[in-house]
């Protein structure tokens, strides 16, 4: 008895070592601190099996209700299945969960679950140790003991909760369970819905972008999605919703982006900021999933940066949050970058020539361009881009130039940021496209442009401003072309349209490393959808060209 003790005891402290270990490498490589880490991440914990789920519910008006079980027993799922709306009642899921090994073969484990106001197996003939068994707001569970499992991949490992008609997990070995839960709330929009994963937790390797074998590349870069927790309203839609008519916003951003990814079949996403809004979205994780789902399906690699509505609101999840739960998908090149600078997701992605070569023929820099001014005072607007990105890029360019030597031929670099340079505002520049608002870039100039300029970058591009969906060309001293400077313009329908009937548009640049050129174009939601609008070559033999004449 003793022995046990002992080892038990031992057991016990090693797991609670590695526990700190893992939240300590979390808190201190993502930036994802405590209170975060239950948002950032669903239930996912290898090596258990759920062996029950139960709903505690309570009320601000009963001061004997609560929404905690006993936290030896209960893992609770920090999520309120009200979402912070209802005026008196939260409910959170509660799952109970044990290592497997540690499973016995008499132990119930859970190998199904469904919701409904009646109990699944009424006129269904089914064996008798696989009864469906009830739990609180319409959840049924059906649980065997473990002898009885077909598999270790028939248990029901995670448990989490999404929200709204429209959610969707695009994680491997995930599966929405069908039915929204049974909540005394109105309307549908952001219903509480349950997701599992049976089995083990799926592993990924990082996608390796590489240029095609006719040496070609296209890039899409989506910018300003504005997609919320549910299905989201329209705003400035084009056309305009007839009356009576609901134009829903999410499912619409969807369709197009799905639309053109089928038709452009680009090899890299570019998602340049608000891909989420954060006030309309209090459960970014399942806004994250819509657009997610698009390439993970797809098998299309994507890579994201934030803009300044990702994590705008009180119960938004923070950049760190997002970043961590963006990086752990299927096909996401994303990452957070170093800790010591400015922002959440500094980094780059290198674009590999064609073949076998292990060379990269393109980088792509992208950047964080944060939010709000921290001085209003005297620079009233958007926030800039900090010192120490701007020498982080730097010393990251030049790092890279020895290994890009190997290429054999034109090395070329691009850049993406959100909120635009100050330099946008030159309204002297050559330009095409439409210019249809003001440039909202920051007051204070950190000198950035320059910086891209001085590293060789040929063109970077934003979003921010919605209806603006220009290329402006920025010269040196001498006149000769330095940089393009480009807007993709607004593609989703939960941001602002309007400035004259703006068609919500996607941008591409299209790569043809044979010749060192980008050609780019944009293509629209509304009117002439097959047609490439204000199709131009920027870059022509690895450097800046002037503006095309018409």
């Amino acid at each position: 008895m003793t022995r046990r003790i002992v080892r038990t005891v031992c057991q016990v402290a090693a797991f609670a070592f590695f526990s700190l270990v893992v939240v300590y490498f979390i808190d201190n490589r993502y930036r994802v601190l405590p209170s975060a880490l239950h948002n950032a991440f669903p239930a996912h914990h290898p090596g258990l099996v759920v062996t029950d789920i139960t709903i505690a519910s309570c009320s601000s008006l009963n001061v004997f209700s609560s929404c905690k079980l006993d936290a030896d027993q209960w893992h609770r799922v920090e999520k309120d299945l009200y979402l912070g709306s209802g005026w008196v009642n939260s409910a959170y899921v509660h799952i109970k969960r044990k290592k497997e090994e540690e499973v016995l073969s008499d132990d119930q484990v859970i190998i199904d679950i469904t919701v409904g106001r009646l109990d699944p197996a009424q006129g269904v003939k089914g064996e008798a140790n696989e009864k469906w068994e009830s739990r609180p707001n319409g959840l049924w569970l059906k649980r065997v003991a473990k002898r009885h499992a077909k598999t270790s991949n028939q248990m029901v490992t995670s448990v989490d909760v999404l929200f709204g008609a429209d959610a969707v997990d695009p994680r491997e070995g995930w599966q929405m369970v069908g039915t929204p839960l049974l909540l005394d709330n109105s309307g549908e929009g952001q219903e509480a819905r349950l997701s599992i994963r049976r089995g083990k937790k799926a592993l990924h390797s990082r996608p390796i972008p590489r240029v095609n074998e006719n040496g070609r590349f296209k890039i899409m870069q989506a910018a300003d999605l504005h997609l919320s927790t549910g299905t989201g309203l329209c705003r400035d839609e084009m056309p305009p919703t007839p009356k009576g008519e609901k134009c829903e916003a999410d499912p619409r951003t969807l369709e197009f982006v799905g639309r053109l990814l089928d038709e452009e079949k680009p090899d890299l996403v570019i998602l340049s900021g608000d891909q989420i809004n954060g006030d309309t979205a209090p459960d970014a994780q399942t806004a994250i999933f819509k657009y997610a789902e698009l390439f993970i399906k797809r098998k299309i690699p994507f890579a994201t940066i934030f803009g300044n509505h990702d994590d705008e609101g009180k119960s938004s999840l923070t950049r760190a949050g997002q970043m961590s739960l963006i990086e752990s998908l299927p096909y996401s090149l994303s990452v957070a970058g170093p800790e010591e600078i400015d922002g959440v997701g500094n980094y780059y992605v290198e674009v590999l020539a064609r073949g076998s070569s292990k060379h990269s023929a393109l980088t792509l820099y992208l950047l964080d361009t944060h939010s709000y001014s921290p001085d209003e005072h005297n620079f009233k607007g958007y926030d800039w881009i900090k010192k120490n990105q701007i020498e982080w890029f730097k010393s990251t360019a030049q790092g890279l130039k020895k290994e890009h030597s190997g290429y054999t031929g034109i090395h070329m670099d691009l850049a993406f940021i959100h909120i635009p340079l100050p330099e946008y505002r030159d309204d002297k520049l050559p330009f095409k496209g439409q210019w249809r608002e003001g440039v909202t870039a920051p007051a204070f100039n950190t000198g950035f442009r320059d910086a891209l300029v001085d590293e060789g970058v040929v063109m970077v591009s934003c979003g921010h401003d919605h209806a603006n969906e220009y290329c402006a060309l920025s010269s040196h001293e001498d006149g000769k072309p330095a940089l393009w400077m480009c807007y993709a313009g607004g593609a989703g329908f939960g941001g602002y349209g309007g400035y004259g009937g703006y068609h919500r548009r996607i941008r591409f640049f299209e790569m043809d490393m044979n010749e060192a050129r980008i050609t780019t174009y944009k293509r629209i939601e509304y009117g002439d959808m097959e047609k490439r609008i204000d199709e131009q070559i920027i870059v022509d033999a690895g450097k800046p060209s002037r503006l095309q004449e018409e």
